[in-house]
């Protein structure tokens, strides 16, 4: 019996234009909900973010946000896990170290971080996954602790550029989702982990679990469902990864699949 549905935001639930198709979301959302089905957004997006894309049904799904590191519902936080600041800084200070001129986003409970002498065209691709935006001349200034640190870098060299990182792999979980960028969060703290959390805060299984992904940083989502999808556009090794390959994020691959699964379990 199907009781969650999850998917990753960009490049799986999202089209290229980073929108979704909301008519036929409201309609599969109504046929989960008469279900008892919950749905779920995983995602390396600012949970403020998500709420704005989705409007008043973000009221009614679990968001999984800021790469997996919190749990939000109905405007509330119910789980996070936090980088120390004293550890997210020594990340910083390496990244920093290695000369390459890429965006560094750093995210505490307040903001996203940027310095400010990033171009606006970075600013506008920031803003896109952050909706709480703010600017400083020195990543020294942030008190709090971090609840993750991301990389931007338009040169696409993130695939190369996270194997530089490894000396911190003891202490923070890495990982480049695609060639443009890195997600860096608590040890041990990635998107298969948050998912059990979720179960169980939700009751529910593994074998009760649907997963949608297209990235690398979906391969432990996609092992926490009983039934994963790669999307269309996904990379070939997490489409060999899945169990099913759906339709791509422009053809609503995502709302494409689940109104088949609930086709077929009618009655059920």
């Amino acid at each position: 019996m199907m009781k969650l549905v999850i998917t990753d935001l960009d490049g799986t639930f999202l089209n290229s234009k980073g929108s979704f198709n909301k008519e036929r979301f409201e309609s599969v959302k109504a046929a989960l909900d008469a279900r008892g089905v919950k749905f779920a957004a995983c995602t390396g997006k600012q949970c403020e973010r998500v709420e704005e894309l989705f409007g008043e049904a973000a009221k009614d799904i679990w968001i999984l946000g800021d790469s997996a590191t919190r749990i939000k519902h109905q405007g509330e936080f119910v789980f996070q896990s936090l980088i120390p600041n004293e550890t997210g800084k020594d990340m910083i200070a390496k990244l920093e170290s290695l000369g390459l001129d890429f965006t560094i986003i750093v995210c505490t409970d307040k903001a996203a971080y940027i310095k400010n002498n990033r171009s606006e065209l970075e600013q506008k691709i920031v803003r896109g996954s952050y909706a709480v935006v703010k600017e400083v001349a020195e990543f020294n200034e942030i008190e709090e602790d971090i609840v993750k640190i991301t990389i931007f870098d338009g040169e696409k060299r993130c695939l190369e550029t996270v194997k530089l990182l490894q000396d911190f792999a003891d202490r923070l979980y890495l990982v480049a989702s695609e060639a443009a960028w890195i997600d860096i969060t608590n040890y041990g703290q990635h998107k298969g982990a948050t998912v059990q959390h979720l179960q169980e805060i939700l009751g529910c299984t593994k074998a009760e679990t649907v997963a949608f992904g297209d990235g690398f940083n979906d391969f432990e989502l996609l092992d926490e469902a009983g039934l994963s999808f790669a999307m269309g556009n996904a990379f070939d090794a997490v489409q060999a990864h899945a169990d099913f390959v759906t339709k791509t994020n422009d053809e609503d691959g995502v709302l494409f699949s689940i109104e088949k699964l609930l086709s077929l379990t009618a009655g059920a």
